[in-house]
């Protein structure tokens, strides 16, 4: 019921408030067409990302964008297939009468517009390492939504089988990656080593995933990167759009349904959203995981205006999802077997029941995201709440779980361009408290807020930009005494934390094909309350673990640099990059056993030690002909235990990646293809050996083909694509349920990562009404 009034008092203040606001209003008409021909191009998509505004050319190419503000910089883009996307700064004091001339290219058009950094500008102008995921690569095959984001070099992932992904970015996880979601900074569990996204995969059209430190504009734990979940385009004025999405999987008979509706009328927009996935347990080569099954539902809707004074949206969602969970137990030949003994059937197998233990894991969040025009600038403001609740069930109560409440708000005030110069400020809270409800505890319940200031200044040139930023945080923790059965199980604890971060970014064209970037700074994380005051048994993990109060915070200090470069054939980058970290922060096992109710556990405590993490991310397309394109990215992350001398534990191994997409124009279909591609990882033979054991290199051959049909005037996409084709056995250097990390009694007890898997889809785009 408190959720509900929540929801109904920020509804009402969407709807009625923002009077204070007001502007006249004002449209922007224009055209778009084709470079070469002049012929207009009917179709093209035209979108203002930092006033959420979207307009579609009619049969003429031309379009109108309504309801803009009188004046303001502001960036447009402009899409179409088969060209290249373009992009230009209007002044809406002056705009008026716009033309866009589009030069067709073979190569597929890629989202260059980067709207994760402070200011809104395209990729060439960004210096941040940036890549972004659209909705295209969004619809491949994946379980979830960070195995959709785990084709871009620089990026990995944690997996505990295929419901449950973590992300990795440059060899840093856990709470030193940064998940934005409708603006907002997701806050779940984000410590624990067997702890998911809770986030639908179909709910974004786009994805950004900003490589290296982002403390400057969102604080501690952006030690490592962001992912910026951005939420679909509104609906052209006047038109209620939608999308139906269904897959099929074969390996662990995943389904996984999507429908969204997308509204406009005169600014008032709106979109509704319903996902429902389920799978019973996944294969590897050598025969199926028990009770790896799982069942995800999330929902989820947006109410806002888009007005001259500029917008405000409310996004509310809820996420559920009910993970099985196996405890390693074995006949006398090595088989999996039931606690009782029983070995399993098929029917076990395939059962869409989850039996005990497992997870149920919620996740409710509304965020308020606006944008006003506010005198000389632009004042952005959002504001959340989250619940997330992890229930870890052994029987019908759950032993542990945790309940965490969040509130978030971010104010940025953006100053108009003058000069080339544009300054941005800001300032950003948030407040936690979470609670232990189960029966079990690992972690104390605890109290936690942080503030931040920060000043950041971007100055443009014709070929070159130049930023600089400094912020400030200060972060509290109060962690919960608890006595258990008499003994003090947690012990209280109070720490403050406070730190200064800057950066230093520059980006160069040297022409419309080679684009140069490079950025310098420093950032930091304060300890979380699991690595500072937990105590107990990590069932997922297999561990018990430890806390330590007095840690101290990480600060990192990174440089890395690009070089791109984008012909007609061939399109190409390198990057590279340094990160010193000290004070990282991890758990060691030094051969400490804790008997718990007659099992032993390794005790792992967290400590800190200095780390250097280095390495390389780099692509390379070619495109001989038009309809051929063959693609190939690398990554590789040295990451070393300075003050221990050994390598970092848990650390990707090098993967390669290649693939040939063979793209006929065959009569009555679109955007037709056939593909083959190999993903290739590299020996991963740098381990602590106290936590890992080594992974062979392994390569998996995929394969894919579809179109795009049209049943009258209604487009449908059809695909067939399939994973790990020749079903090799292999481990992930990442993958949870490796030998050594599965099971710590058995080290060398492992689970194969997922077997051949065969994917059905079905997209449909619609109109309702326009």
């Amino acid at each position: 019921m408190k959720k509900l009034q929540l929801i109904g008092l920020v509804i009402l203040y969407t709807l009625l408030g923002n009077t204070a606001f007001a502007s006249a209003l004002k449209d922007i008409t224009g055209q778009v067409i084709d470079a070469s021909t002049k012929q207009t191009l009917p179709g093209a998509t035209i979108f203002i990302p930092d006033l959420k505004v979207t307009a579609v050319t009619n049969n003429d190419g031309a379009f109108t964008l309504k309801n803009l503000p009188t004046k303001g910089t502001y960036l447009v883009e402009v899409h179409y297939v088969g060209y290249k996307t373009a992009t230009q700064m209007v002044n809406l004091s002056t705009g008026a009468g716009l033309q866009f001339s589009l030069q067709p290219t073979a190569i597929e058009t890629k989202e260059i517009i980067i709207t994760g950094s402070l200011i809104s500008s395209t990729s060439k102008r960004n210096s941040a390492s940036s890549a972004v995921v659209g909705k295209d690569l969004l619809l491949q095959p994946s379980t979830n939504l960070i195995d959709a984001l785990t084709k871009i070099p620089g990026v990995s992932q944690i997996t505990t089988g295929p419901s449950i992904s973590k992300p990795v970015i440059r060899g840093l996880g856990y709470n030193r990656i940064v998940t934005l979601d409708d603006g907002i900074k997701q806050q779940g569990q984000q410590w624990g080593d067997e702890h998911g996204i809770e986030i639908d995969q179909f709910k974004s059209d786009r994805v950004e995933i900003l490589r290296g430190a982002a403390s400057l504009m969102y604080g501690s734990d952006a030690l490592g990167g962001v992912i910026n979940l951005l939420e679909p385009s509104t609906a052209p004025e006047g038109q209620v759009k939608g999308e139906f999405i269904t897959n099929y999987s074969t390996n662990n008979g995943l389904t996984a349904n999507s429908l969204m509706l997308n509204g406009n009328e005169n600014g008032f927009v709106w979109r509704a959203r319903g996902t429902y996935k389920n799978a019973y347990s996944f294969k590897t080569p050598t025969g199926y995981f028990p009770n790896s099954g799982f069942n995800e539902t999330d929902l989820s809707g947006m109410v806002g205006l888009n007005k001259s004074w500029g917008y405000t949206h409310l996004n509310v969602s809820n996420f559920r999802n009910n993970i099985g969970f196996y405890e390693p137990a074995l006949d006398d030949n090595g088989n999996f077997v039931k606690e009782d003994g029983s070995a399993f059937t098929n029917s076990d197998y395939k059962s869409r029941t989850l039996d005990y233990p497992r997870q149920d894991i919620r996740h409710f969040k509304i965020a308020l995201n606006n944008n006003f025009v506010l005198g000389n600038g632009n004042l952005k403001a959002d504001f959340g709440y989250q619940q997330n609740q992890r229930r870890e069930l052994d029987g019908p109560d759950p032993a542990l779980f945790f309940d965490l409440k969040t509130y978030n708000a971010d104010l940025k005030y953006y100053i108009h361009e003058t000069n080339g110069w544009q300054p941005v400020f800001g300032l950003s809270i948030d407040d936690a408290h979470s609670q232990n409800k189960g029966t079990e505890f690992l972690i104390p319940a605890y109290d936690t807020f942080g503030l931040g200031v920060f000043a950041y200044a971007k100055k443009n040139w014709e070929n070159s930009t130049f930023s600089i930023g400094a912020r400030y945080d200060f972060r509290k923790n109060n962690g919960k005494q608890l006595f258990d059965d008499g003994e003090e199980l947690f012990a209280p604890f109070k720490n403050k934390f406070s730190n200064v971060s800057g950066a230093l970014g520059f980006t160069h064209q040297f022409n419309d094909e080679l684009n140069f970037k490079a950025n310098a700074g420093s950032a930091f994380r304060a300890p979380n309350p699991a690595e500072l005051g937990s105590n107990g048994v990590h069932e997922g993990t297999f561990r018990y673990e430890i806390g330590n109060s007095n840690l101290s915070p990480e600060r990192s200090y990174q440089v890395d640099a690009a070089l791109e470069y984008e012909g007609k054939i061939v399109s190409a980058s390198v990057s590279v990059y340094n990160n010193y970290i000290h004070n990282y922060i991890y758990a060691a096992n030094n051969g400490e056993i804790r008997d718990v109710d007659g099992t032993d556990f390794a005790v792992y405590r967290y400590g800190q030690v200095n780390a250097n993490l280095y390495g390389t991310e780099a692509s390379l397309t070619i495109h001989p002909v038009p309809f051929i394109h063959f693609e190939n990215t690398f990554g590789y992350v040295h990451a070393q235990n300075n003050t221990l001398d050994k390598p970092l534990s848990f650390i990707p191994a090098g993967t390669l990646r290649n693939e040939l997409r063979f793209e006929p124009k065959l009569k009555g279909t679109n955007d037709a293809y056939l593909s083959v591609g190999i993903n290739s990882a590299f020996k991963q033979t740098r381990v602590d050996e106290v936590f890992e054991t080594p992974t062979s290199g392994y390569t998996l051959l995929n394969a894919g083909i579809g179109a795009t049909f049209n049943l009258g005037k209604q487009p449908v996409k059809l695909s067939v694509s399939a994973n790990n084709l020749l079903n090799q056995k292999y481990y992930d250097a990442l993958n949870r349920f490796k030998p050594g990390r599965f099971d710590q009694e058995n080290p060398s007890l492992g689970v194969y990562n997922t077997g051949r898997n065969i994917t059905f889809g079905l997209y449909i785009p619609f109109t309702v009404v326009k």
